[in-house]
């Protein structure tokens, strides 16, 4: 059972210093690496291991060919300004190969868990001498995961999964008692510019999650460029998160007098605090008719844009 930690309860200073000396007791003299996704959760983990553990962390960033345009490169810059390296690792081929021909949710979530775990990450321990994996796990995920709701790629333990026997090295999880906010809070009092700590959420099976049905190079590209614009667009609203979602299914549409059999973007912008409620921000129609207008105009094969007024229950933030 996790105790959870609420954002009033939370002293931050004391929580930093708790988290630093138990990862010093997990990892003792050796090394360990941990996962940078760019994300809050990732990004407040890569501080508190570096604070902790110094050069003895090796921070990684896995190009999976699923994140957004210019991730990797904006991800590096803002550690590399911070004093830490990050070593990206292209793991794109193997990515896409997992995910081909899968269309099912929680499969295309295992198969991103599974190649990201035991591929990528089992084979970047055994070349190293580290046995430790550390990474970004919240309350949320938990909560969500062992609930049944979805899959969260990142909670193993409370399912019953030992890492060490199923992937050959330990996970260290020092924000798993916090929400959303708090991280945020956690993040912000360790150094992150405010660029980092207040970045909307990102899932972890990154746009997989945002494309209905199979995954592909050419959907990735299509959702990449949706997400560009709704990011642009919406950066201002102080919403909690906001996002492009490609459907499967073809919709007729009409370009120069003519039938043209498209693609469905919808678009999703959440009020939330920590996740697990959550309703759809009221935009004014004039912002949904210029996100129409954009998406249309700049990405190729778009002919319907949708917005999601259904709340978190029965909806989810992600679409996968």
């Amino acid at each position: 059972m996790i105790t959870e930690i609420t954002t009033k309860e939370l002293n931050v200073e004391s929580f930093i210093s708790d988290k630093v000396k138990e990862i010093n007791e997990a990892v003792g003299d050796g090394t360990a690496i941990n996962a940078l996704s760019g994300g809050v959760d990732s990004s407040t983990v890569t501080m508190l291991g570096h604070r902790a553990l110094g050069e003895r962390l090796r921070t990684v960033f896995i190009e999976n060919g699923l994140m957004r345009e210019g991730e990797s490169e904006q991800v590096v810059g803002f550690f590399q300004k911070l004093g830490i390296t990050v070593e990206v690792v292209d793991a794109r081929d193997e990515f896409f190969a997992a995910l081909a021909g899968i269309s099912d949710p929680e499969e295309k979530r295992e198969a991103v868990t599974q190649t990201f775990y035991k591929d990528v990450f089992g084979r970047i321990v055994k070349e190293s001498s580290s046995k430790h994996l550390m990474q970004g796990t919240i309350l949320t995920d938990v909560d969500e995961t062992v609930a049944g709701i979805k899959r969260q790629h990142n909670v193993f333990e409370q399912l019953g999964i030992d890492p060490e026997e199923s992937f050959g090295y330990r996970i260290i999880e020092p924000l798993i008692q916090l929400r959303k906010d708090g991280v945020r809070k956690v993040g912000e009092a360790l150094g992150l510019p405010c660029e980092l700590f207040e970045r909307i959420p990102f899932p972890g099976p990154a746009l997989a999650a945002r494309v209905i049905g199979e995954v592909t190079r050419e959907k990735i590209k299509t959702v990449r460029a949706a997400t560009a614009v709704v990011e642009r667009l919406l950066k201002d609203r102080r919403a909690f998160q906001y996002m492009a979602i490609l459907h499967e299914d073809r919709v007729t549409g009409m370009r120069e007098g003519k039938r043209d059999f498209g693609q469905q973007i919808e678009v999703r912008c959440w009020d939330s605090v920590d996740a697990r409620t959550a309703t759809a921000t009221q935009l004014p129609f004039e912002i949904l008719e210029k996100l129409a207008d954009e998406i249309i105009r700049e990405v190729p094969g778009i002919v319907s844009v949708t917005y999601n007024i259904a709340p978190k229950p029965p909806s989810t933030i992600e679409a996968v």
